[in-house]
């Protein structure tokens, strides 16, 4: 009569796996996401919006999604970098100026390095802004790395799935 050695050794490494997997997949992610925010970081003309690209990776219903995308201060910039801005106005709203005239905000803000004065003249309670040209920086990124990016992922999955199993290190840290 033959004999089985080892199942319970077995049946935890098969209930372990999935959560194992899932690790490895986030990682993957992360590897390939990275290549592209790296690119996006490159291709940015602001380093303000350069330095909030970042990775994200979660997982949930079934799926492992990885995201880049600008976070803090410079966030708010990367949207009118890679579309532009359409004309418009500039000006100092009635509920911010305290009852002081525009010259007033001028010469205080002038005073604190920002204002409504351009070039050292005053300008006036309102600029027309001509808008500025789109400098995309995230779609270029994708569509010149995603090739690499995908390459990254396969690697990182190749380097942890071997025939012994997964090794290693299942995901890199979060550096946040």
């Amino acid at each position: 009569m033959a004999t089985l050695k080892g199942r319970a050794e077995f049946s935890r490494f098969m209930q372990q796996l999935p959560d194992e997997m899932r690790k490895v997949l986030r990682g993957a992610g992360r590897a390939g996401a990275t290549v592209v925010a790296d690119e996006a970081k490159a291709r940015s003309i602001s380093a303000e919006v350069s330095e909030s690209v970042k990775v994200k990776v979660r997982t949930g219903d079934g799926q492992v999604i990885a995201k880049i995308q600008t976070v803090g201060p410079g966030a708010y910039l990367a949207p009118w970098l890679e579309y532009g801005t359409s004309e418009h106005f500039i000006s100092v709203d009635d509920s911010q100026r305290q009852g002081r005239s525009i010259g007033r905000i001028n010469l205080l803000s002038k005073e604190h390095g920002h204002s409504l004065v351009i070039g050292g003249n005053f300008v006036g309670t309102t600029v027309l802004h001509p808008g500025a040209r789109p400098h995309p920086f995230l779609r270029p990124a994708l569509d010149t790395k995603q090739v690499e990016a995908l390459a990254a992922a396969q690697a990182y999955i190749n380097a942890r799935v071997t025939p012994a199993g997964i090794v290693g290190t299942a995901e890199p840290e979060d550096p946040e």
